[in-house]
C-alpha cells in the first residue's frame, strides 16, 4: 500500500473536523472539489471508506473516526517540533488560534494585539469570536479566553489586565421619562433590554447588597444576544440594559449612558486566557501570554 502524503491526511482530518467541504476547503485555501478528489484517491489507497457523503453533509465514518483520533494527536505533536525548532530562528513567528467571547475579543483588540504586533511581528493572533463554551482542545484552538470560574480544571489560566464588572445602563432621556429605579424589584415597571444566552435562554439579571441576593426577571421591547447592540439600543432610549462595563465604558465616559442601581451590582469577575496544561507551549503563543502577562502589570 502506498503510503499517503502528509497533505492528503492533514485534508482529511480538516474535512472530518468541519464535516464540510466548503469548510475545510477555506481553512485550506483550495477548492472543495480539489479536496474531494483528495479524499477519494486517500480512500482508494487505504482500501477503506473514510466518509459518508450526501448532498448536504459529510460525516466520517467509523473507521473515518478512528483515523482522525490518531492522527489529531499526530500532527497536534508535528506543529509542536515545527514549532520547537523555529525558535532557533531567533525570531518568533506562527499563528495562535484563540476563541473568546465578544467582550474579551474587545478587550484582546484593545489592549494587547498592537503590543504583539510591536513585539512578534511575525506572530498572527488569529481570534474566533464565540460566546458558547467550547473545547478548544478539539476545536483546533491555541488558547481561549473566559470567566476564570469556567474554566476547565485542567487548563492553565493567565488573567486577562482588567474583570468584568457588570452595570444596568440607560439614556438619559429615558431615565428623564420612566425615572430612576431605586431597587432591582423596580424593574419590573420599566422597559429592559433582554439578554439572550447562547443557550438560548434568556439572561436572569443578577443583584447583591449586603449580602442579600437577588435575581430578576425583566421583560421589555427587544432581545438582543450581542452586548455592543444591547447598549446601543439603551442610548436609543430602548430601555435599560445589564452589560459588562468594558461595553458601555465609551458611552458612560460621553454621558449617553448613566449608570442605575450601581449599589445592587455584583463584584466583578476575573477573566483569563487559557491554554492546556498538558502539552508543549509553542513559540507564538508563549509570545502571546508574555504580552498577556505584560499588560495585566501595565494595567
Amino acid at each position: 500500500m502506498m503510503r499517503p502524503s502528509l497533505n492528503d491526511l492533514t485534508a482529511f482530518v480538516a474535512v472530518a473536523t468541519h464535516r464540510s467541504f466548503r469548510r475545510a476547503a477555506d481553512e485550506l485555501g483550495t477548492a472543495p472539489s480539489t479536496l474531494s478528489h483528495a479524499m477519494r484517491g486517500l480512500e482508494d489507497r487505504l482500501g477503506v471508506r473514510l466518509l459518508n457523503r450526501t448532498t448536504r453533509s459529510v460525516a466520517p465514518t467509523e473507521a473515518g473516526l478512528e483515523l482522525l483520533n490518531r492522527l489529531q494527536a499526530t500532527l497536534s505533536s508535528l506543529d509542536e517540533a515545527l514549532d520547537a525548532v523555529s525558535a532557533f530562528r531567533g525570531q518568533v513567528a506562527g499563528t495562535v488560534r484563540v476563541n473568546a467571547p465578544r467582550v474579551a475579543a474587545a478587550a484582546l483588540v484593545r489592549d494587547v494585539l498592537l503590543r504583539m504586533a510591536e513585539r512578534f511581528p511575525d506572530v498572527t493572533v488569529d481570534i474566533v469570536v464565540e460566546n458558547r463554551l467550547i473545547d478548544i482542545v478539539s476545536g483546533g484552538f491555541d488558547a481561549g479566553v473566559r470567566l476564570v470560574g469556567s474554566i476547565p480544571k485542567d487548563m492553565i489560566a493567565v488573567p486577562l489586565a482588567r474583570p468584568i464588572q457588570f452595570v444596568c445602563v440607560a439614556s438619559p432621556s429615558y431615565l428623564d421619562c420612566a425615572g430612576e429605579p431605586k431597587t432591582p424589584e423596580e424593574l419590573q415597571h420599566h422597559r429592559c433590554i433582554g439578554h439572550r444566552m447562547p443557550s438560548g435562554r434568556l439572561y436572569r439579571w443578577e443583584f447583591e447588597r449586603a449580602g442579600q441576593e437577588l435575581t430578576i426577571d425583566v421583560t421589555g421591547p427587544a432581545v438582543l444576544d450581542d452586548e455592543d447592540l444591547m447598549v446601543e439600543a439603551a442610548m436609543q432610549g430602548l430601555g435599560i440594559a445589564y452589560v459588562p462595563n468594558w461595553v458601555a465604558e465609551a458611552a458612560l465616559a460621553e454621558g449617553r449612558l448613566r449608570t442605575v442601581l450601581s449599589s445592587w451590582m455584583q463584584g466583578s469577575e476575573a477573566v483569563a486566557v487559557y491554554y492546556p496544561g498538558h502539552r508543549a507551549v509553542p513559540p507564538a503563543l508563549r509570545a502571546f501570554l508574555d504580552v498577556v502577562r505584560d499588560v495585566r502589570q501595565i494595567k
